[in-house]
C-alpha cells in the first residue's frame, strides 16, 4: 500500500489480508492484537474507509490520527471509534511498534438485533467526536475483560448462544464508553468552558447582528456547525456541564434580548418578534410566555 493512498476495505477479511494476519476467525467480526499487525508498522500515512465499525483501545501509540479533515486527539486517551464509510489516517513513527486492540464488526453481524439501530446513535462514532476516551485503570480493566469475553465467544466453537452473547457483550461495551465520555465531559472541564464560551460569542454575535432577520432563528444545527461539532455532542456537553440542551441556551438567549428591547425601545412586540427572526408574533409570545410566566405587553408594563 502506497503512502497516503486511500484504501477502501470492504470486508474484514480483505482487513486480515491487507495487514498480513491470518483469515479471521469469524467473517463478520474480529479482536486483533495489534502488535501482530505486520504491514502497518514502519510506514508513514496511511488512510483508510472500513465498510464496519472499528474500536480501537491503544496501549502505545507514538504517532497521529486524523478523523475526517480533523486531527483526532489521540495523545491521552486509549479509546477510538469509527463508523462504516469514514475516512480516517494514521500517522505513525517508523519502524515503531503499535500496541493495543482492535475490534471490527461488520454491519451484517448485527442485522435483526436492536444494537443495529442503537450503535449509530452513539456519538463517539461521529466525525466530530474528536476526542479519544480516557480510561482509568479500573475502567480499562472493565473494557479489557469484555473484549476478552467476546474474543472467547467468537473463538470457541459456534452455537444457538453465540451470537446473542457477543452481541450482549458489545452492547455493554458501548453503554460502558457511553458512561466514559459523559464523564470525561466533567472532567475535561477547561476544554469544554473553552467551547461554551465560543458558544455563547457565537449565539451573540448572530442575534445581536443583522443575521437573525436575514436567517431567522438561530438553529442547533448552525451553532454546532460553526464549533466543527455535531448538535448532539455539543448539546449533551452543554447538558453535562449547565443542565440546559442547546436549544434551551439559544431560547434562553432570545428572551433575554427581547426583555432588553422591551425595556429600553418603544418598538412593538410585533417588530420585536420580527427582529429576533420570529416569522409570528404568535411564537414569539408563546415563547416569552414559556420562559417568563408573563407575556411580552405585562413585561414592559413592569418598566412603564
Amino acid at each position: 500500500m502506497k503512502n497516503n493512498e486511500l484504501q477502501r476495505i470492504k470486508t474484514i477479511n480483505q482487513y486480515h489480508q491487507l495487514m498480513g494476519l491470518l483469515s479471521p476467525e469469524h467473517p463478520l467480526i474480529s479482536v486483533i492484537d495489534s502488535e501482530l499487525i505486520i504491514d502497518f508498522q514502519g510506514k508513514q500515512l496511511l488512510s483508510f474507509v472500513f465498510d464496519f465499525y472499528a474500536i480501537a483501545i491503544k496501549q502505545d501509540f507514538k504517532g497521529k490520527m486524523r478523523y475526517g479533515q480533523q486531527v483526532y486527539d489521540f495523545d491521552e486517551g486509549m479509546m477510538s471509534f469509527v463508523a462504516p464509510g469514514q475516512v480516517f489516517s494514521f500517522e505513525n513513527e517508523v519502524n515503531v511498534p503499535i500496541k493495543g486492540t482492535l475490534i471490527l464488526v461488520h454491519p451484517d453481524f448485527l442485522w435483526s438485533t436492536t444494537l443495529a439501530k442503537k450503535i449509530k446513535t452513539y456519538e463517539f462514532f461521529e466525525y466530530s467526536s474528536n476526542e479519544a476516551l480516557f480510561l482509568s485503570e479500573k475502567e480499562e480493566k472493565i473494557i479489557t475483560n469484555i473484549i476478552e469475553i467476546i474474543k472467547y465467544e467468537y473463538k470457541a466453537n459456534i452455537d444457538r448462544f453465540s451470537h446473542d452473547l457477543i452481541i450482549a457483550q458489545l452492547e455493554l461495551l458501548l453503554i460502558y464508553s457511553d458512561r466514559y465520555y459523559n464523564r470525561q465531559f466533567l472532567t475535561r472541564k477547561k476544554s469544554n468552558h473553552i467551547l461554551i464560551d465560543q458558544f455563547e460569542g457565537i449565539l451573540n454575535n448572530y442575534i445581536n447582528s443583522n443575521m437573525i432577520t436575514e436567517k431567522g432563528l438561530p438553529t442547533v444545527q448552525y451553532v454546532s456547525d460553526k464549533l466543527n461539532v455535531t448538535p448532539g455532542y455539543l448539546s449533551r456537553m452543554l447538558k453535562a456541564l449547565t443542565g440546559q440542551s442547546t436549544q434551551q441556551h439559544i431560547h434562553d438567549k432570545l428572551i433575554e434580548k427581547a426583555k432588553e428591547k422591551l425595556s429600553t425601545t418603544q418598538a412593538s412586540v410585533s417588530e420585536i418578534a420580527y427582529e429576533l427572526g420570529f416569522e409570528h408574533s404568535q411564537s414569539f409570545n408563546k415563547l416569552f410566555k414559556i420562559k417568563t410566566n408573563t407575556s411580552p405587553l405585562e413585561f414592559r408594563q413592569l418598566f412603564s
